[in-house]
């Protein structure tokens, strides 16, 4: 649709009176004849002695610029009319004169009275000029009778567009269309002259409302223009007898050209979509990625599934399409040329220098900017972080890489590697303490509990309810790796064992936070059940970060329901960059097999307070089956180490512990009773002739682990069948510190699974028969 195609007929008018065909031809074919002869005759007169003949042909230009000087005094159309029928006689005379001034007989003067006589002839001035000078003359007329016109009008208070405007061809278009039955258009405003998109109003007629059958659908028909440059809307202040109409053909032109909106909405956000109701509110298309703003619409909420985009999107690798959102209304989604974490640099001093908000850089998310871990909470104190990955994940990198950071920042590094030593080789002797095997974890763990109950006396008796990074302590982590291999329900140690470890857990968890000892776990799978009190545990990880690197599908899902409150869909990592893509299906198609792209190490979806983003650590080189490069980090710091009371404290401790995990590991409380020491000591200040020292108070018997949520829902059921709500009501659901009702029935699930509890209805659970 274009301003032309919608130009009204012109009306029949009184038009000047124009010369008649018949007689326009005959006149035409006269001047032609007059001009041809005249151009041979100025082509051959020069070369002639006939002076009488050469006199006449100069005068004939000299007379005829004369008369055009005269004309320019009147001005106006009387001069436009002179010059077009005094053309041919100066073009001639002209061409006359200057072949009689050059010497000689060149070609042009020949060619040059012949082209002028032909040009002359084409055009036929003469006989046109009698037309335009007719036209002319009415024209007085006809301005004076338009005069009238709109003095007439002015007397009605309203002034008529002009008949030929682009607004009364559209109004005439909407007047002609039965469709629009007795409705008027309006108050039509087109914005820009040179685009068609025009706004106005749809009036009923008085008494009326504007049909109920005028909808878009009718307005693209009448002005023949797609139907998504049709709005038609309520006018504001008005009743039903007024909508506003807008047309906007060229911006709908504009918006189809757009492929990412085209394909968006066309794919996604339309009804039969990916994501119905997830609209494109902006976008930005740069050389390796589209980043998309999406918004639901406003009877929905934000739903982005990841591989629904990348088939929407025609995107052949799931993993190049990152989907982020606030749970509510908004999201992110990125897609990317090749996958941004393929390429890694290594991390620097800077990276591993603990800012004032407690944070470290341990690597780079997706999109490129810094993956921070905090190390501290200036508000909350000491945290409970929480790494999961199976073997050649890069879990082992990452922990090295937070114990280079804790030792340049300051922070005493309390490390126990259940691996004997094997995972983390690069931490012996660079750390505050290394225990090395299962029994030196629970001991390094006891110890560590006994530095905690003396700061806890010190604050206690101060009156300190948290605190302070470096008065008087400073902060420690202990990190424990490999923890599956002690706390999971096929580990090879008696279940004394775990309850100690589990106790002892937990209670750093209860007491580190507010005396600035924090505790990390890492393993290959870790349950949550495996941990003590589940609960605790997951409210502990969520204040602090979890780490969810490469392990199996399950474990995944598992951990993304029990970790993030996001509405982002958290997915396997793969061995192999581009492992997920068309490659496999090409190479099965083929029948030869899909070469293996990098590997995936070091990525994993960092969880911090509930919201998941895929990252991945700084690269470390290795060498020698060690890493250098952190070594070198790690040793350009000086050696941080507790106070030198807690020092005394744990080493003693340490020594008094060790002999009673390996007896309680490999027998139980039995084996152990007669070694006097155990987790929940108490450290003492004993004053003996006027010296002190510090002795360590232990029970004969380890303490009861906290019953798991397990164990709660086996003794509610033990009484007989239950339904799920009597259940989450009987373990406490709703209490403060309770489970939550999501953990109730995932553990439901779980049981059920492992055949422990079975279905005695819709509903209702109860133990096997």
């Amino acid at each position: 649709m274009t301003t032309e195609t919608l130009q009204p007929a012109s009306l029949p008018a009184d038009e000047p009176r124009q010369l008649t065909p018949r007689t326009a031809r005959r006149l035409v074919i006269a001047e032609r004849v007059l001009y041809g002869a005249a151009g041979g005759l100025t082509a051959l007169g020069p070369h002639t002695d006939t002076w009488q003949l050469h006199a006449a042909a100069v005068t004939a230009g000299v007379g005829t610029l004369a008369h055009l000087w005269r004309r320019t005094r009147s001005g106006g159309s009387s001069l436009l009319l002179a010059c077009q029928r005094s053309l041919p006689v100066l073009g001639l005379s002209g061409c006359y004169t200057a072949a009689l001034i050059a010497p000689g007989t060149a070609w042009w003067e020949i060619a040059a009275p012949v082209g002028t006589a032909l040009l002359a002839g084409a055009a036929a001035p003469l006989t046109r000029s009698l037309g335009v000078a007719r036209t002319v003359e009415k024209l007085p007329e006809e301005i004076a009778a338009q005069a009238e016109a709109l003095e007439a009008a002015e007397d009605q208070d309203a002034v008529p567009a002009p008949a030929d405007s682009y607004e009364a061809g559209l109004a005439q278009l909407w007047a002609a269309s039965p469709a629009t039955g007795d409705t008027t258009l309006t108050e039509i405003y087109q914005p820009d002259p040179e685009r068609p998109d025009f706004t106005a109003v749809v009036l009923a007629a008085v008494g009326e409302a504007v049909p109920c059958t005028l909808d878009e659908r009718v307005v693209a028909a009448v002005f023949d223009v797609p139907l998504e440059a049709v709005h038609l809307t309520p006018l504001k202040g008005s009743g039903p007898g007024r909508l506003a109409l807008r047309l906007a053909p060229t911006a709908a032109a504009d918006t189809g050209d757009d492929e990412v909106r085209t394909l968006w909405e066309e794919r996604v956000s339309g009804p039969s979509g990916a994501a119905p109701g997830m609209l494109l509110a902006d976008y930005r298309l740069t050389d390796d990625r589209l980043v998309i703003l999406v918004q639901a619409a406003e009877d929905r909420m934000i739903d982005l599934s990841r591989n629904r985009i990348a088939r929407a999107l025609r995107v052949e690798d799931p993993e190049l399409v990152m989907v982020e959102t606030d749970g509510l209304a908004h999201g992110v989604v990125t897609v990317y040329r090749e996958h941004p974490l393929i390429h890694i640099r290594e991390a620097t001093r800077e990276d591993l220098t603990m800012g004032a908000d407690g944070r470290i850089t341990v690597g780079l998310r997706h999109d490129g900017r810094p993956a921070r871990m905090p190390l501290h909470d200036p508000e909350l104190g000491a945290l409970t972080d929480l790494l999961v990955g199976a073997p050649g994940s890069g879990k082992s990198v990452t922990l090295l890489t937070l114990l280079t950071a804790e030792r340049i920042s300051g922070v005493v590094s309390v490390v126990a590697d259940a691996q004997d030593g094997m995972s983390l080789p690069e931490a012996d002797g660079r750390v505050a303490h290394f225990g090395a095997g299962r029994a030196a974890m629970g001991a390094t763990l006891a110890a560590y509990c006994a530095v905690a109950d003396y700061r806890e006396r010190v604050s206690a008796a101060n009156g300190w309810g948290s605190f302070t990074l470096g008065d008087p302590w400073p902060l420690a982590i202990a990190t424990l790796d490999e923890i599956n291999r002690v706390l999971a329900a096929d580990a090879d140690v008696h279940a004394d064992f775990r309850k100690w470890m589990a106790g002892m857990i937990s209670r750093v968890q209860l007491t580190g936070r507010k005396l600035g000892m924090g505790i990390r776990f890492a393993g290959q799978s870790i349950h949550l059940e495996d941990l003590g009190d589940s609960d605790k545990i997951r409210a502990g990880a969520k204040q602090g970060t979890v780490w969810l690197g490469r392990v199996n599908g399950s474990m995944t899902k598992r951990m993304a329901a029990d970790m993030a409150n996001s509405a982002v869909e958290i997915t396997p990592i793969p061995r192999f960059f581009g492992a997920g893509g068309a490659s496999e299906v090409a190479a099965a198609w083929a029948g030869e097999e899909a070469p293996p792209g990098p590997v995936t190490a070091g990525c994993a979806w960092m969880i911090q307070g509930g919201h998941p983003s895929l990252t991945r650590v700084f690269r470390a080189v290795k060498q020698r089956r060690t890493y250098p490069g952190l070594i070198k980090l790690m040793e350009s710091a000086p050696l941080p180490d507790f106070t030198p009371e807690e020092a005394d404290i744990f080493q003693r401790a340490y020594a008094e512990y060790l002999p009673y995990a390996e007896a309680l590991m490999v027998g139980g409380i039995d084996a152990a009773g007669g070694i006097a020491a155990v987790a929940g000591a108490v450290p003492e200040t004993v004053t003996e002739a006027g010296s002190e020292h510090v002795t360590i108070r232990a029970p004969k018997a380890p303490p009861a682990a906290p019953r798991t949520l397990r164990d709660r829902i086996l003794e509610a059921l033990a009484a007989g069948p239950r339904r799920t709500r009597e259940i989450r009501q009987a373990v406490g659901v709703g209490t403060d510190g309770g489970p939550a009702s999501g953990s109730v029935d995932n553990t439901l699930s779980k049981l059920h699974d492992e055949g422990l509890i079975v279905r005695a209805g819709h509903g209702i659970w109860s133990l096997p028969q």
